[in-house]
């Protein structure tokens, strides 16, 4: 029996009261996840493997992308929370935030679980695809249309690959010197070019 189907075989049924609801369902979630995708991981999905009502979902986290944020991102805030942050302050200066942001909690946690994950897993692509469609569909789609950007399909992909790839190259294979420089090196090499992919020109 494989290591997921013992943690499957002991969650079957529901919980009982007074057991850890919300560790339940970030752990049913990182799994989820990583076998399913961002896109096809449904929240009934993720809270029969917990064991628990699907209205915990909404209750711990606000939805799925809360939970995939707190679960595989490792990150201290929801992707509404990200948003007010990004947008909070001068739209050429955006893509510097984001990197400030997204790096600054990374580095705090080695990476945080998503790094984990990547390494754990057979296939890579897997949890990249998660990333990749987290980052264009909950993050990016959403901050281009605050800002009114056009092309914003293309533009949340270019953003998100970026991010995907940065986490990847400075978290799991750990490519020198981008590896180990400090967040603001990160921030005035990569944020000119995810500003690009924001606001400037993709001619």
């Amino acid at each position: 029996m494989t290591l997921v189907e013992q943690v499957n075989q002991k969650r079957r049924g529901r919980r009982a009261a007074g057991e850890d609801t919300r560790a339940a369902l970030i752990a049913a979630a990182r799994e989820t996840f990583v076998e399913k995708g961002y896109d096809g991981a449904t929240v009934r999905a993720i809270a029969a493997r917990a064991g628990v009502d699907a209205a915990m979902v909404n209750h711990w986290f606000g939805g799925k992308e809360g939970l995939f944020a707190q679960s595989v991102l490792q990150l201290p805030f929801d992707p509404a929370e990200i948003l007010k942050r990004l947008v909070d302050g001068p739209v050429e200066e955006a893509g510097e935030r984001i990197i400030r942001t997204f790096v600054g909690v990374w580095d705090a946690t080695g990476g945080g679980t998503f790094a984990a994950l990547i390494r754990s897993v057979t296939s890579q692509q897997e949890v990249a695809n998660a990333l990749k469609s987290f980052f264009v569909n909950a993050i990016f789609k959403n901050l281009l249309t605050e800002i009114g950007a056009e092309q914003r399909e293309l533009r949340a992909t270019l953003c998100a690959t970026q991010m995907v790839g940065l986490g990847i190259v400075r978290y799991v294979v750990h490519f020198e010197p981008l590896a180990s420089v400090d967040v603001e090196t990160v921030v005035k090499a990569i944020g000119p070019n995810l500003q690009r992919y924001l606001t400037g020109s993709l001619d």
